[in-house]
């Protein structure tokens, strides 16, 4: 090619692979193997010192993994990634670089409700401690910031009430606070938004969702923008401090713009263990390649079903960020131009009552606890992934128990609407 950078929906097809070199395969192949030969004795000991980069084995990395790691972080543009066996594993990793026993994280209140729970109870036993912030109030994320604090965590669009959140200006408090801001782009993915280029410092993704996209295999990827000085004010040991395991590197010193990457899967990955299987990663790599058109649709699909919705009767409210008299419509055309997501909640006016009736009433859409599948789907989240919450906790993060979370495919937008009006009128 020219010295032309490509274009997001070439990188998407092309970024990080190249043809086999040994039997000219085109498509990317699946190293299914767990461990790799090495050179002789020095090569060995050059790849365990952190002296040379290769394939040791497939807990630490793997030639199928690779690929996807270089075209995430290329789609972000990020500096590198690393893959991982799920969203939920991609965060437990990114805060041990971060996080010593007694630390605190600020995290934004509207979040998926497995990651609410799993920085509410489960992080506890590593002595991590979250301290919620409202998104809607920017100055609430300020008054939350201690000198224990080590990291803000955000999602750009919101699960599940699809609400867009303002990058930028968490990025200013994060900056401020010295400390990264971690923005989880997986309801936006890429095409959306990109938050690298409002301010974040590391972005995180289930896989599982719409870079995969098919609804097949689980995933989660951490990327690296290189823009944070780790070695300041110590804060950071984990890369600033010598490391013992690697005879006293310093990975800031040594890695530079890549080093949390590099600390992600030499400390993290290493010896927490969530491996991504390289099958896994083959099938998120073909997904991710239809991604600029399925999102596409994926958006333009969404809109029409919420404009259906907000003029039914039985509707109360609905909360969709394309619409124009949403609330966060002018967040969207900021950050997301292209739309405004494919997953948004609405509200019944019959109650907890209506909406467990409507999901069962549904017959294209399937019930079931995804989101970012070629097929649509619902949930209601009081009864299922948001149970865990208290009523005022659930009204809080977007999941009231009037509330019905959609997630809309790439179907023909005129079926979608046919089923939400027969099971509504039902």
């Amino acid at each position: 090619m020219s010295d032309r950078l490509p274009g997001f929906s070439t990188l998407a097809v092309h970024a990080g692979a190249q043809p086999d070199p040994t039997t000219g395969a085109r498509a990317t192949p699946i190293y299914q193997t767990t461990s790799f030969v090495f050179n002789d004795a020095d090569h060995a000991a050059s790849l365990f010192g952190l002296q040379a980069f290769g394939n040791i084995y497939t807990r630490i990395g793997n030639p199928t993994n690779a690929v996807l790691e270089e075209r995430v972080a290329a789609l972000e543009g990020g500096t590198a990634a690393l893959a991982v066996a799920s969203g939920h594993a991609a965060q437990v990793v990114i805060l041990q670089q971060l996080l010593q026993p007694g630390d605190e994280f600020i995290a934004a209140r509207k979040l998926y409700g497995g990651s609410i729970n799993q920085f509410t109870h489960a992080f506890k036993s590593f002595g991590w401690n979250v301290v919620w912030a409202d998104p809607d109030d920017i100055a609430s994320f300020e008054r939350a910031v201690t000198p224990r604090t080590k990291a803000i965590f955000i999602e750009s669009i919101a699960n599940p009430g699809g609400s867009i959140t303002d990058i930028e200006a968490i990025s200013t408090v994060a900056s401020k606070a010295g400390v990264p801001l971690i923005v989880d782009n997986t309801l936006a993915s890429p095409y959306l938004i990109r938050p690298i280029d409002h301010g974040a410092d590391i972005v995180v993704h289930s896989l599982t969702k719409f870079l995969g996209g098919h609804g097949n295999s689980l995933g989660g990827i951490i990327v690296d923008a290189g823009t944070f000085d780790w070695s300041t004010g110590g804060k950071y040991p984990m890369l600033s401090e010598p490391r013992p395991e690697y005879h006293g590197i310093r990975l800031q010193e040594t890695f530079g713009n890549f080093a949390f990457a590099i600390a992600c899967r030499v400390l993290g990955l290493r010896d927490l263990g969530p491996a991504l299987s390289p099958f896994n990663a083959f099938m998120i790599l073909t997904g991710i390649e239809t991604l600029p058109l399925r999102m596409q649709k994926h958006c333009d699909n969404a809109k029409a079903v919420a404009e259906f919705l907000a003029g039914h009767p039985a509707v109360a409210s609905v909360s969709y960020a394309g619409l124009a008299s949403d609330k966060y419509n002018q967040l969207a055309r900021k950050y997301a131009p292209k739309g405004a997501g494919a997953v948004f909640t609405f509200s019944l006016k019959g109650g907890y009552d209506a909406g467990v009736n409507l999901v069962s009433k549904l017959q294209l859409f399937s019930h079931l606890a995804n989101v970012g599948d070629t097929r649509s789907l619902v949930i209601h989240p009081a009864s299922t992934t948001h149970s865990q919450l208290d009523d005022a906790a659930k009204v809080k993060s977007g999941a009231g128990p009037d509330v019905v979370r959609l997630s809309i495919g790439i179907e023909d937008k005129e079926d979608l609407i046919a089923d939400l009006e027969q099971a509504l009128g039902a």
